[in-house]
C-alpha cells in the first residue's frame, strides 16, 4: 500500500497525499539510525514529504532530522522536506529572545531559511512556509525575501500556515503561493465553512493539513462531541475494517480541495493507517455523518 501523489498548484511541486509531519521528533528518542530507519520505513510506503518548522522541539528538530539524513544524503534526492519560519520563541536555544512575537521582515526570512538549510545539512527547501499570520507582515518586503531566496536556490517555493482567505490574498498579490497549511480535522470544522477550502479550490492550491486526529483527540476525547464523533467514526471503520485512525484521515482526503495530509506520529504502524486512508473514498452519507456529529446537528 502507498500514498499517491498530488501537485500543490499548477506551477508548484509534487507532494505525497500523507506527509510525514516531524514537529515531535525531539520527543521520540530516537538515535540518528532510528530516524533515519523511520524516514526509510516512510518512504517505503510512498510519503516523500516531510515538515519542519525552525521552533519544533525547542529549535532542536531540523538538527536532529539532519544527523540522520547524513547518515544516508542519497535520500535527499527522494524526499520533499517543508520547513516554516515567522515565530520568535522564548528559549535557551535563543538567549536573545525577550518575547514570543511573530517576525516576517525580509531579514528575518532569510536568516531563518538559511538557518534551516545549516540544520538540516541541505542545499535548499522544496517549500517555505510562514508559519502564521502576522499583523504587521509587509507583503512587499516579504515578496522581497522570497524572491531572493528563490533565486539563491536556497527555497524552490513559497507558501503560509494558518492564513485566513484575506491573508492569502495579501500576500499572494505579490508572490506566488502554492498551499495554505491549516488546521483541519472531525473536531475542527472552521476551514470547511470560513472560505479557507473555497479559496483553496478556485486558485487550485491543495492545502496541507495539520492535526488530522484532532492531536490525539479524536481516539480519547470523552466530551459529549467528542464521544459523537468518535462513534461515528467507528461505524465507519467497522463498515470498511479499518482503524478509526484511518477512517478520520479519510474523511480529509475525501474534501474535493485534495488536501495534502500530514501525520503526527514515531509509530511507523500508524503512519501505515495514515496511508490507508489513500485507498479510501468515502460516501456522501459516511461523510455528512461525521460532520453531523461534530457539528451536533443534521444539515438544514
Amino acid at each position: 500500500m502507498s500514498t499517491p501523489r498530488i501537485r500543490l498548484a499548477s506551477s508548484g511541486p509534487e507532494f505525497s497525499r500523507i506527509t510525514l509531519g516531524l514537529w515531535r521528533l525531539a520527543d521520540w528518542a530516537m538515535t540518528p539510525q532510528q530516524r533515519l530507519r523511520f524516514i526509510e520505513q516512510a518512504l517505503e510506503s510512498g510519503i516523500t514529504t516531510t515538515d519542519h518548522a525552525d521552533i519544533y522541539g525547542n529549535y532542536q528538530c531540523e538538527q536532529l532530522f539532519g544527523e540522520a539524513l547524513a547518515l544516508a544524503p542519497q535520500l535527499r534526492h527522494k524526499i520533499e522536506i517543508v520547513s516554516k519560519c515567522g515565530i520568535k520563541l522564548v528559549s535557551d536555544q535563543r538567549p536573545a529572545h525577550q518575547l514570543q512575537y511573530y517576525d516576517t521582515s525580509r531579514e528575518h526570512i532569510i536568516a531563518s531559511a538559511e538557518n534551516s538549510l545549516r540544520n538540516m545539512r541541505i542545499d535548499y527547501l522544496d517549500l517555505l512556509l510562514i508559519h502564521r499570520p502576522d499583523p504587521l507582515m509587509n507583503a512587499d518586503e516579504m515578496a522581497e525575501a522570497f524572491q531572493h531566496l528563490q533565486q539563491s536556490g536556497k527555497v524552490k517555493y513559497f507558501g503560509v500556515s494558518n492564513f485566513t482567505p484575506s491573508q492569502f490574498e495579501l500576500l499572494a498579490s505579490r508572490f506566488p503561493l502554492v498551499t495554505n497549511q491549516v488546521e483541519l480535522s472531525a473536531l475542527h470544522l472552521p476551514p470547511l465553512h470560513d472560505g479557507t477550502l473555497d479559496q483553496c479550490q478556485r486558485l487550485g492550491i491543495a492545502p496541507m493539513i495539520w492535526s488530522a486526529l484532532a492531536g490525539g483527540r479524536l481516539l480519547q476525547d470523552d466530551s459529549e462531541r467528542g464521544l459523537r464523533v468518535s462513534a461515528a467514526l467507528k461505524v465507519i471503520a467497522d463498515q470498511l475494517d479499518v482503524s478509526i485512525s484511518t477512517v478520520a484521515i479519510a474523511w480529509i482526503l475525501r474534501h474535493p480541495s485534495k488536501p495534502v495530509v500530514l501525520t503526527g506520529t514515531g509509530r511507523i504502524a500508524a503512519v501505515r493507517e495514515a496511508v490507508a486512508a489513500c485507498s479510501i473514498n468515502l460516501s456522501r452519507e459516511q461523510w455528512f455523518s461525521v460532520w453531523c456529529a461534530s457539528a451536533g446537528k443534521n444539515v438544514d
